[in-house]
C-alpha cells in the first residue's frame, strides 16, 4: 500500500507553465498600472475582485500532490530545493515550496479527495493526522502544501492571497541584504547596500582564518572593530544588524552586545544556541541592544513565551519552515499584540512570495531578509516575486503570484491515493480533535 501511495517518478513529461487560475500560466501584462498590479482595483479577467469566482469554492477537490527537485539545489541560500504542486478536479494548480519527498509524502496522502479551500482544516488535519506533532522537517512539508492550497484559494477566487488575509496594510516590504557584494572595505560595502535601497545591511560575527580554530573571546574583539565600521558606512540615518550565528556562549554574547551599544544596531540575531530559548529569561535582563531570535524555530509554540514574555524584539522565523502561511499569520498576531517585530529569515522564492503576501497585509512593523542585491534567476520559476529598489512589492497576480515550469524542474514523488494511517476523532461539530 505504502509502495503505491509513495510511487516515485524519475522524470516527468514537458507541460506548460504553472501559474495563473489554472495549469496554462497567463503572464500579466506589462501596461498595467502600479496600483493595479498591487492589487488596488478588481481583476480584468473574469471573476475574483467585484465578479463571479472560476469555480464554486465548496467544489475543489485535490486529486494529485508532486513534488520536483529543482535544477540548481541551493540548500543553504533558499531552505529548499522543491517545489511542490497540488492539482484539483478544476484545472487549478497550487504552487508551494519546501520540504521533501518522503515527508510531504505522508501529509500529501491525507489532502487526497478533500476539498483544497478548507485551508485551515487541512492544516490541523496534517498536524494531528499522524501519532506524533509534526517536527521541524515535517513542518517545512507542511507548510510546502499549504503555501499550495493558498494559491488554490486565490486562482480560485481571481484575488491575490493578500485581498485574502484583509488587504494591503503597506506599500512595499522593506528588506535588509545579508551576503552584500563587497565593494572594497567593509564600510564601503556598507554604504553601498544603503545607497540600493536597503533598509539595513547585516554582517555576522567575524570568522576565524582559514583552518584556525574560533576563540570566541578574539572574535567579540574583531567584530565590534567590524561593527564599528559598518555604523560609519551607513551613516547616521542607516541602519545595520549583526548575527551571531549562535556561535557565542552567553558571556560571550552578552560581553558584544555591550560593546555594541552605542553603535544602535536594528538588531542582534541569534545570540546564543536555539535548543533552549528559556536562556533569554537570563540574557534579556543583560543586553540592551533589540534581540531577534527564531530562525531555526518551527511553530508558534517553539517562540511563544519569547514573545509573551517580551524576552525578544523580533521575530525571524520564516515560510515554510513555521508550517506555511496559515501559521505564519497567527504568529504574526501573537507577535503585533505583544509589540514584536517580524524579520523572517530569507527562503526560496516561492516562500518569499508568500510572506509578501502576509507581510504586506499585517500591521506589525516588518523588515524582510533577502541575500545580496535580490534574487537570482531561476529557470523553473520564471514569475515568483517583484523586487527592486531593496524593497519587495506586492501585485496583484492571482494566489501567490508564482509561475512554475515542470519541463524545467525534475519529478521526485507522485501521491494520487489517499493515506490514512491513524484513526480520526472529530468534535459534535465536525472539526478535528486528537486521538
Amino acid at each position: 500500500m505504502r509502495r503505491a501511495f509513495l510511487r516515485s517518478l524519475l522524470a516527468g513529461a514537458g507541460s506548460p507553465l504553472l501559474g495563473g487560475t489554472a495549469a496554462a500560466a497567463t503572464r500579466p501584462t506589462r501596461k498595467a498600472t502600479a496600483a493595479s498590479e498591487a492589487g488596488f482595483t478588481p481583476a480584468k479577467r473574469g471573476g475574483g475582485l467585484g465578479g463571479a469566482p472560476l469555480a464554486p469554492p465548496s467544489s475543489i477537490k485535490i486529486r494529485r500532490v508532486r513534488c520536483y527537485a529543482a535544477p540548481k539545489p541551493r540548500p543553504l541560500l533558499s531552505q529548499s530545493n522543491q517545489v511542490v504542486t497540488i492539482e484539483t478536479d478544476q484545472g487549478i494548480t497550487g504552487i508551494g515550496e519546501g520540504g521533501a519527498p518522503d515527508t510531504v509524502g505522508p501529509l500529501a496522502g491525507l489532502l487526497i479527495g478533500e476539498d483544497a479551500t478548507r485551508i485551515e482544516h487541512l492544516w490541523q488535519l496534517m498536524y494531528r493526522g499522524h501519532f506524533y506533532p509534526p517536527g521541524r522537517e515535517k513542518l517545512h512539508a507542511l507548510g510546502a502544501l499549504d503555501l499550495a492550497l493558498w494559491d488554490i484559494r486565490g486562482k480560485a477566487l481571481n484575488v491575490p492571497v493578500h485581498a485574502l488575509m484583509g488587504g494591503l496594510t503597506r506599500e512595499h516590504v522593506e528588506c535588509y541584504s545579508t551576503a552584500f557584494p563587497s565593494k572594497g572595505t567593509l564600510r564601503e560595502t556598507a554604504r553601498a547596500c544603503i545607497e540600493a535601497g536597503f533598509r539595513a545591511f547585516r554582517i555576522s560575527v567575524a570568522d576565524p582564518e582559514a583552518g584556525q580554530p574560533f576563540d570566541a573571546r578574539a572574535m567579540v574583539r574583531k567584530s565590534y572593530e567590524r561593527c564599528r565600521e559598518v555604523r560609519e558606512g551607513v551613516g547616521p540615518g542607516g541602519e545595520w544588524a549583526i548575527d551571531y550565528h549562535t556561535r557565542l556562549d552567553l558571556s560571550d554574547a552578552v560581553r558584544l552586545s555591550s560593546l555594541i551599544e552605542e553603535l544602535e544596531p536594528f538588531f542582534a540575531e541569534d545570540l546564543v544556541r536555539s535548543e533552549n530559548p528559556a536562556v533569554y529569561r537570563v540574557l534579556r535582563p543583560q543586553v540592551k541592544v533589540p534581540i531577534a531570535v527564531g530562525e531555526q524555530f518551527g511553530d508558534r509554540w517553539d517562540v511563544n513565551e519569547l514573545v509573551e514574555q517580551h524576552l525578544i524584539d523580533y521575530s525571524r522565523v520564516t515560510i515554510p519552515n513555521v508550517g506555511g502561511l496559515t501559521e505564519f499569520k497567527k504568529l504574526a498576531s501573537m507577535c503585533e499584540l505583544h509589540y514584536v517585530g517580524l524579520v523572517p529569515h530569507f527562503t526560496g522564492p516561492v516562500a518569499t512570495a508568500a510572506l509578501v503576501h502576509a507581510l504586506a497585509s499585517g500591521p506589525a512593523p516588518a523588515t524582510m531578509e533577502i541575500l545580496g542585491t535580490g534574487p537570482e534567476p531561476e529557470p523553473h520559476l520564471p514569475q515568483h516575486f517583484d523586487f527592486h529598489d531593496g524593497k519587495i512589492w506586492p501585485n496583484g497576480r492571482p494566489g501567490l503570484g508564482v509561475e512554475f515550469d515542470p519541463a524545467r524542474a525534475t519529478l521526485a514523488l507522485e501521491v494520487s491515493e489517499p493515506y490514512r494511517p491513524n484513526p480520526l476523532f472529530r468534535r459534535p461539530d465536525g472539526s478535528i480533535t486528537n486521538w
